[in-house]
């Protein structure tokens, strides 16, 4: 299964299989198994790189079972083959995902004027309060 020009993920790996769905579809639901259940070793793949792993275990969260295998089920439409190709679909989508590494952070330190201004902001707010605090006198 072509992901990139790069990963490529081996049919071997992939395990599909195919159970009743269930919603609308009439006695057909009952009668044939069109919903797919697609498993993907994430943890033990040999086709992404150990960072990708990583990413896409975080990314896939509860999809993600204890054996360290991501699950995807589809069973939206009424064909296996249809059900069977949204659920690679969804699968290549989230590799994909993966593969972006997140930008690292470059710590900063706010400027003069904006600390002057929250400066400010907190006299302002401190003299609205004391206005609130003093009493009226009856002179």
């Amino acid at each position: 299964m072509q992901i990139t020009q790069t990963i490529v993920i081996d049919e071997r790996e992939i395990e599909e299989r195919f159970i009743r769905a269930s919603g609308p579809g009439g006695q057909n639901v009952n009668k044939v198994s069109t919903a797919v259940e697609l498993r993907f070793d994430v943890r033990h793949s040999p086709s992404l790189p150990l960072p990708v792993r990583d990413r896409l275990t975080v990314i896939a969260g509860k999809r993600i079972n204890d054996l360290g295998q991501l699950v995807i089920r589809a069973d939206t439409h009424r064909t296996q083959d249809r059900n069977r190709e949204e659920a690679r679909t969804r699968l290549a989508e989230l590799v994909r995902r993966a593969l972006v590494a997140p930008k690292k952070r470059i710590a900063t330190k706010p400027t003069r004027a904006s600390r002057t201004r929250r400066l400010e902001g907190k006299v302002k707010r401190g003299q609205v309060k004391k206005l609130r605090q003093s009493k009226p006198s009856f002179d």
